[in-house]
């Protein structure tokens, strides 16, 4: 089937559960997403706001502090939001996008000589409670005298699977990076990942999309060979004649459906999980967004397409941006979706 870029807008919409919220709970819809993205406290409860009935921020806080959700380093090397279950397993599967990291990052290069298993082994050791990074680094310097102490500490976040402990991530709470081994916070093992299960979950949350999609997703290279060996999965087009791969079972909007005004956080699975934006966005749109050194702000969706940028001021949040005047419904709409933000970040 040959799918139009409205239609796989819509689609990526409805599947993101930002045509209609849901009334589940937060670590189900975190599953659902496989996660979100979460170098930020504040994006990943407006991401979740956004797609919910009601979200109560302090049940993620909940979660985070008796394990059944984590903060980890996990695709495209970035802090993600995870149910303990993905957690365990994504750290392993995102491992190569980390060696990346690993080869070129300038705050490893003093250590990198170091044998990795010796290296590992010395993290265990040391990591028996979670550790500050500052801490962590002159712990493992202790071992290995006369290195760096922040770059063995970079060493560690790269080569152990590290969650982020509270009360970093926790609602209204301060506090900075304090780690712990995956396996001893969370209780459990870590464990192999199951990819062509991955790939599955990746498609049912933003499919159809092409190999290409899922590496950029993850950050991990080399699945375009699994991809197309996947039996089970259905294949429809794009409107250049790309293949894109599918669940057979996955829902595919109208073209037309409705779109509701969404606030959403800087850096949401909405915008970061395909390898073109032009799902959700417009090249002006991806230039308004764009900084520097990476978003220059929390996103605003009219109609299903990036539209604006907004920030919170004064604990409220203002739109900073806008890419076109609003219609008197869609401003009507923007005023609802500002005053569900305001109530959750008074909460």
């Amino acid at each position: 089937m040959r799918l139009t870029r409205e239609r796989l807008n819509r689609t990526l919409l409805l599947r993101q559960h930002l045509l209609e919220r849901v009334g589940i709970e937060p670590p189900d819809l975190v599953r659902h997403l496989v996660g979100l993205q979460a170098q930020d406290p504040l994006p990943p409860y407006v991401s979740l706001a956004a797609r919910l009935v009601d979200l109560d921020p302090y049940d993620v806080s909940h979660g985070l502090r008796e394990g059944s959700l984590a903060r980890i380093v996990v695709m495209r090397g970035t802090i993600h939001l995870l149910t303990a279950d993905d957690a365990l397993c994504l750290r392993e599967f995102s491992q190569p996008a980390l060696e990346r990291e690993r080869k070129v990052s300038q705050n490893v290069r003093p250590v990198l000589h170091l044998d990795r298993d010796e290296f590992r082994a010395r993290v265990g050791e040391v990591l028996v409670e979670p550790m500050p990074m500052k801490r962590l680094g002159e712990a493992l310097a202790a071992g290995f005298p006369d290195l760096p102490p922040q770059a063995l500490a970079h060493l560690a976040r790269i080569e152990a699977p590290l969650v982020q402990v509270p009360p970093r991530g926790c609602w209204k709470e301060s506090g900075g990076v304090v780690l712990a081994l995956a396996d001893r916070w969370l209780g459990r093992p870590t464990t192999a990942p199951d990819v062509a299960d991955l790939v599955r979950r990746y498609l049912r949350a933003f499919g159809p999309a092409t190999a290409a999609d899922v590496t950029a997703w993850s950050g991990v290279t080399g699945l375009a060979g699994l991809v197309k060996g996947m039996a089970d999965l259905v294949r429809h087009e794009d409107e250049a004649g790309k293949v894109l791969y599918d669940v057979a079972d996955a829902p595919l909007a109208d073209e037309d459906a409705a779109a509701p005004v969404r606030l959403l956080g800087a850096y949401d699975n909405v915008w970061l999980s395909h390898a073109a934006r032009d799902r959700v966005t417009t090249p002006e749109g991806r230039k308004m967004w764009m900084g520097s050194n990476g978003g220059i702000g929390n996103t605003l969706f009219v109609d299903g397409w990036l539209t604006g940028i907004w920030r919170v001021e004064n604990g409220r949040p203002v739109i900073s941006t806008l890419l076109r005047e609003l219609t008197p419904s869609e401003k009507q709409q923007l005023d609802d979706e500002l005053g569900r933000v305001e109530a959750l970040l008074v909460r």
